[in-house]
């Protein structure tokens, strides 16, 4: 799936080769040279992964990623840092201070997509291509197809993305405020009951093949997909 990478990298010929293949990846590349500028796009959008250059005009890398993990908003949003500084020392302090993984200078393409691909995979599921199940029901981000119990099961597209979104992270409570933030994005103001409706949709959807019920309303806290 289409995943929106923030590239805050401040020599031309390096980010320009990088949106360059993100682009030819599917993905959209965002462009920043500084922690400022990065820092005003993050707040108008989250994006879905940021690479982020270690030495930066101004505040470093390693000063923007602590104050991404700092905000509650931008404190899950995956990073990788991008660096020529291959120290182990190096590493440990990026890695410690929250970066998900360590990319040195020189590297692949090749490489550098397989790495955001991993990291999309942990800790941003619903943005991968993996088809997904739990207790009969099936999702395949693909075809944009869904089934419970073998048979087709028609969504609207926000109605998709919102069993998309649970059901890549099963067993876990999200309240309405997460939900509109990772479904409908944090910069779509609606309100909160927004979600109740689609979350009807959705369960009069898998009714028929008896599946609505995983689909599991937490009182007080929010929706949660669950087998169990």
């Amino acid at each position: 799936m289409t995943a929106t990478v923030l590239v805050v990298e401040d020599e031309p010929a390096i980010q320009e080769l990088i949106s360059y293949n993100l682009q030819q990846a599917g993905h959209l590349a965002l462009r920043a040279d500084n922690a400022e500028q990065a820092l005003s796009l993050v707040k108008e959008a989250l994006p879905d992964v940021v690479l982020l250059d270690w030495m930066l005009p101004g505040a470093s890398g390693i000063d923007l990623a602590r104050r991404l993990r700092a905000e509650e908003r931008t404190r899950g949003i995956p990073i990788i840092m991008l660096t020529a500084r291959s120290d182990e020392r190096d590493k440990v302090v990026g890695l410690e201070t929250g970066a998900d993984d360590y990319v040195t200078k020189p590297f692949s393409p090749r490489e550098l997509l397989a790495r955001i691909k991993a990291v999309l995979r942990r800790r941003a599921p619903q943005m991968t291509d993996d088809s997904v199940e739990i207790g009969g029901l099936v999702l395949d981000p693909v075809t944009h197809r869904v089934s419970a119990r073998g048979a087709a099961v028609v969504l609207g597209p926000t109605e998709f993305r919102l069993l998309h979104f649970l059901i890549t992270h099963p067993e876990r409570v999200h309240s309405r405020a997460q939900l509109l933030d990772q479904v409908w994005g944090d910069h779509v103001f609606v309100e909160e009951r927004t979600v109740d409706v689609h979350i009807r949709r959705l369960r009069k959807a898998l009714e028929p093949s008896g599946l609505d019920a995983l689909v599991q309303t937490v009182r007080g806290s929010g929706y949660r997909m669950s087998a169990s």
